[in-house]
């Protein structure tokens, strides 16, 4: 058995970055036999993983990479938010990000157990890898709001800017339509409904009602679908004006928040 010296113990944590008596107890385990020791930790990591899968995750990060024509958006769940702005848990995220562009997203889950695991045995959290979303198109922006929220939008037209500026007031208005023909009759019924109780408690003539209901449901609906709200950056002027000056089409938009 060799001696477990400090400078051992360092070099296995250098390379594996797990405490130091995870370090040593693996060491002493594997009577100082540092590719044991590695081994020893990750089977370790896989346990720890195991027992704390049934905590919940539900803080996390999301991340955007792009290449040309293609996007990738990737979301990575933990249990708070300290171990989201963990440098480690950054660095996974990127990683598994990145594996998801350049080798596709089966591929890159199909290799992420093993390294979730590791940061898992590291930060004493659950990890489960949340939704990946991928987006292909001619024009492609995207936006990510504090690591929390991100959009990617495809466009017809247009330039990349473009595409960034219409993900960012996305990930600020959070439309739930992307013109008017989405809005359903459906749709259209719950809200009259709704609003009908209000506007026919008031003391007016039934004319007037009759207007002021009109007015609420279109007022509504133009709050909540993309091409008519006012641009974020210049409330002056639409988002479907916006993309008429610049000759576009929206593709499509893909939104995500943790």
């Amino acid at each position: 058995m060799s001696q477990i010296t400090t400078e051992l113990v360092k070099q296995l944590r250098d390379s594996t970055g797990v405490s130091v008596m995870q370090c040593r107890k693996a060491l002493e385990e594997a009577q100082g036999d540092m590719e044991k020791a590695i081994v020893i930790l990750k089977k370790s990591s896989s346990d720890i993983a195991l027992k704390k899968a049934g905590r919940d995750a539900k803080d996390g990060a999301v991340m955007v990479k792009t290449n040309g024509n293609k996007a990738v958006l990737l979301a990575l769940n933990c249990e708070t938010d300290f171990v989201a702005k963990n440098e480690d848990f950054t660095n996974l995220l990127s990683t598994l990000t990145e594996k998801a562009l350049t080798e596709g997203v089966e591929a890159m889950k199909a290799g992420s157990k093993e390294m979730i695991d590791q940061i898992i045995q590291k930060t004493g959290e659950n990890i489960q890898l949340g939704d990946s979303i991928e987006v292909t198109g001619s024009v492609i922006g995207n936006y990510v709001h504090n690591g929390k929220t991100a959009v990617i939008v495809s466009l017809e037209g247009g330039n990349a800017d473009l595409a960034k500026d219409i993900a960012m007031h996305v990930a600020a208005m959070r439309p739930e339509y992307l013109d008017p023909k989405e809005i359903t009759e459906e749709s259209r019924k719950t809200v009259a409904e709704i609003f009908e109780k209000e506007v026919m408690a008031l003391d007016k003539p039934e004319d007037i009602k009759k207007k002021m209901l009109e007015g609420k449901i279109a007022t509504y609906f133009k709050e909540k679908t993309l091409t008519e709200q006012n641009f974020i950056k210049n409330p002056d002027e639409t988002i479907a004006s916006l993309l008429s000056k610049a000759g576009a089409k929206i593709i499509e938009i893909k939104r995500y928040s943790i």
